[in-house]
């Protein structure tokens, strides 16, 4: 039995000891530290951050030692992440492999898989993006046409199209839902494959967004050759994979928020424009809007603190997961709207950042934020979730 107020307090210490004052800060995109073989460091202080996790294997501290993890139990590793939130520690890498791909491989993948891609994404040696919509299948995901075939040689040749792919640009691997059999219905003809983005056949072309910024990208297949090894799962039975994963994707956006890059302080924003220069309230209805607002956006940290609690129990969240989607994406929606609305012409400056923490992006960020509510997911999709698996409603 492991004594959890002397387990708070080691990690406590420790953190204040090996987190530099300068990775408590507030943190803007451009100094994320992507793990991949593009590694980057702006400076001194996050190359010791995440070198010092790397060696604690608090990348992820549930995983097993034997991967890189730290080995700890589920609610070790919960108070991990809640003193590092407490004393504001910055992510030490971003990597989706880590957070999405990894608990996966460690529930169904092979051994040969877990040595190969567990131990290289927890050193921060492998960027990983994630290769499921499509041109023709965006929310109705299962209508994929990727195609993969067995040649008869110990490999899958791909043929066809991603979108959509977050810094496909520079992810080094790809893992991706392909269709490896034609004649199946949807779901049932579906696979999931790793892919390796330096495979020769592999075009990826970035979009431009009209926020002026874009991570996403397209991917293109041409005869791409994949070793059969790379198969996840049982062939055709990708859905089954796909659906595991995305239980943790709910989770791996949060981390966007825990230490990550904050969006806007909705508070900060508006304060200045709520009252006059003599410290009168302009309108009441703004101040009671963004009190609205911000109580919404409190009740959602309560609640995604009790998913998390439930999902540490080994409950089932794929439903409680799909109404934090929902709400989080649609709560950014309507603070960018109420702090245009708020700010009036100002609020329509295009001059800032659309990935920084700049009042003068509020137009840029309000447009970013339409694409919140259609990524991982659309709001529509997520409806229909919650009225099935939550509601119990009829198809």
């Amino acid at each position: 039995m492991v004594d959890t107020k002397a387990w708070r307090a080691e990690v406590r210490a420790w953190l204040e000891a090996n987190c530099p004052a300068s990775m408590r800060l507030p943190i803007t995109p451009e100094e994320m530290v992507w793990g991949g073989s593009q590694l980057r460091f702006g400076s001194e202080d996050q190359r010791l951050w995440f070198e010092r996790m790397r060696e604690r294997g608090w990348f992820a501290p549930d995983w097993p030692s034997a991967y890189g993890g730290g080995g700890l139990s589920a609610k070790q590793a919960r108070i991990v992440e809640e003193e590092m939130l407490a004393l504001g520690c910055r992510q030490p890498q971003f990597n989706l492999g880590v957070w999405m791909l990894g608990p996966v491989l460690l529930e169904v993948g092979t051994e040969a898989q877990k040595q190969q891609h567990l131990i290289p994404m927890m050193q921060g040696r492998v960027r990983w993006c994630q290769g499921f919509s499509e041109p023709n299948a965006g929310s109705d995901l299962a209508s994929l046409r990727t195609a993969a075939v067995l040649d008869g040689q110990g490999h899958f040749v791909v043929n066809g199209s991603k979108i959509w792919t977050s810094y496909g640009d520079q992810g080094d691997w790809m893992y991706a839902l392909v269709r490896t059999d034609p004649s199946a219905n949807k779901q049932a003809g579906i696979s999931f494959l790793l892919i390796d983005m330096k495979t020769p056949g592999i075009t990826v072309k970035p979009i431009e967004l009209i926020s002026g910024k874009s991570s996403f990208c397209e991917v293109f297949f041409d005869n791409v050759r994949v070793p059969a090894d790379q198969l996840v799962g049982q062939l055709h039975d990708g859905w089954t994979v796909a659906k595991k994963l995305l239980q943790h994707e709910r989770s791996a956006m949060s981390k966007f928020s825990e230490g990550a890059a904050p969006s806007h302080d909705a508070l900060a924003v508006a304060l200045p424009y709520l009252y006059d220069q003599a410290g009168a309230l302009r309108e009441p209805v703004w101040r009671d809007r963004l009190a609205a607002l911000l109580m919404d956006s409190h009740a959602f940290t309560l609640t995604h603190q009790r998913v998390k609690q439930e999902a540490m129990a080994g409950l089932p969240i794929q439903g409680p997961a799909s109404i934090m989607k929902l709400v989080q994406t649609e709560q950014e929606v309507a603070k960018y709207e109420l702090l245009t609305q708020l700010m009036g012409l100002r609020g329509l400056s295009w001059e800032g950042d659309a990935f920084s923490a700049d009042e003068h992006a509020i137009s840029r960020l309000l447009l970013l934020s339409k694409t919140y509510i259609i990524s991982g997911g659309s709001s529509e999709i997520q409806l229909n979730i919650i009225a099935k698996r939550v509601l119990g409603l009829p198809g």
